[in-house]
């Protein structure tokens, strides 16, 4: 009986690709999500979801239930995020986004209108299996704190047994997906350190401390705390991508510098030991210069830490559906992800999308102004939480 779920799943297509249109077309920024709310809230209703928990958290998550023929089965969790991001869009789609400044360049819009059509075809299937299905529509996920922790610490998933989810991936054709079984994405730290230095003329230094000098050593420096410091077999990266200092006159000494950079790594104990090392040197560095400093260490999201034998089980089902014809094992990314947060307490994994038309070379990343995807991948994304469904609520 569950093995013509897949086939199934055709009929919500239409349905899903104009939710990702509609959602595309009207993307909202981190916890601003109040019209998407409404909008899945109100899909909900139409397919005769009842059960549904609106501002869960600390924004505008939207938690709905569905109850198989008896309540006798395990309660299984599927996640979705649905915030936009603070890029200009530069596509020329028909549903290009009507709010200047906001777009839907990670794919968000494709995960809500997904799991959309998941909830869709479960309901008219509820007959069909036994136990729980919790769908989450997570508010929140681009910027810090995330949805997915205030979630967590709702209570309102204390009673799920599995959580699952999927992000689009552009570098993945339609019909592949993507696996890992321990790693999944790493934690991702937010570091601003702001040097005071004093201002002066360039021709006069010594009268001066140049807050850019001091800028520079520290970010030279603190490239050997990943150097000198951990283990080469182990990944961290130390990156700074924003340096802002002074004027446009060039007879000026800056007399304050801002530096901005992120720290990723997947071992907590690099995490905790780079975080401590870092601070010293940075104080060490200005002192030194006769500089002062600040330091804001902002604690991102926790590596995701995948379920190995959730993983093995779900891998194993969605090859023998036969919905993708390339499912393979890759390599942990460096990027980060609040999905963590449920993979801490729940058994969970993660898998990643494609959603590129393997005849059409030009593929824009995740972020960028011009991404998109090709629609024929909702579909691939419904199958592939509706292969884990057919195997878990059987």
């Amino acid at each position: 009986m569950q093995n013509t779920w897949i086939d199934d799943a055709s009929w919500v297509e239409t349905d899903v690709i104009r939710s990702r249109r509609y959602l595309h077309r009207h993307p909202e920024l981190s916890f601003q999500e109040q019209a998407t709310s409404d909008y899945i809230y109100d899909k909900l209703v139409s397919y005769g979801i009842s059960n549904i928990q609106r501002s869960v958290g600390n924004g505008h998550s939207v938690i709905a239930r569905i109850e198989g023929v008896t309540n006798k089965g395990p309660t299984i969790a599927l996640r979705a995020d649905m915030d936009a991001l603070p890029i200009e869009e530069e596509t020329d789609l028909p549903f290009k986004s009507v709010y200047s400044g906001k777009m839907h360049a990670c794919g968000h819009d494709a995960h809500t209108a997904i799991l959309l059509g998941v909830a869709n075809l479960m309901q008219h299937k509820k007959n069909e299996f036994h136990g729980t299905i919790v769908f989450i529509f997570q508010h929140g996920e681009e910027v810090k704190p995330g949805g997915a922790k205030s979630i967590m610490e709702s209570g309102c998933l204390d009673d799920v047994d599995e959580i699952y989810g999927l992000h689009v991936d552009p570098q993945l054709n339609i019909g592949e997906m993507s696996y890992s079984y321990d790693y999944s994405s790493a934690s991702s730290d937010s570091i601003q350190i702001a040097v005071q230095g004093k201002g002066g003329h360039a021709s006069r230094p010594q009268e001066a401390v140049d807050s850019v000098i001091i800028a520079a050593e520290i970010i030279t420096n603190l490239q050997t705390l990943i150097s000198r410091n951990v283990d080469p077999f182990k990944p961290a990266v130390l990156t700074f991508g924003s340096v802002q200092a002074g004027g446009t006159a060039k007879n000026i000494i800056a007399d304050q510098a801002l530096i901005y950079g992120t720290l990723r790594t997947f071992s907590e104990n690099i995490r905790l030991t780079i975080k401590e090392k870092l601070i010293k040197m940075v104080e060490a560095i200005a002192l030194m210069n006769e500089g002062e400093v600040s330091i804001n260490y902002q604690d991102g999201y926790p590596a995701l830490l995948n379920n190995k034998e959730i993983v093995k089980q779900a891998v194993s089902v969605i090859k023998t559906q036969g919905a993708f014809k390339k499912v393979f094992e890759r390599s942990p990314s460096l990027i980060g992800e609040d999905f963590a947060y449920y993979a801490q307490e729940i058994p969970g994994a993660f898998f990643q999308l494609g959603t590129s038309d393997p005849n059409f070379e030009e593929r824009y990343p995740l972020h960028h102004p011009k991404f998109n995807i090709k629609e024929a991948a909702l579909l691939k994304g419904v199958q592939l939480f509706i292969s884990i469904l057919s195997d878990r609520l059987n």
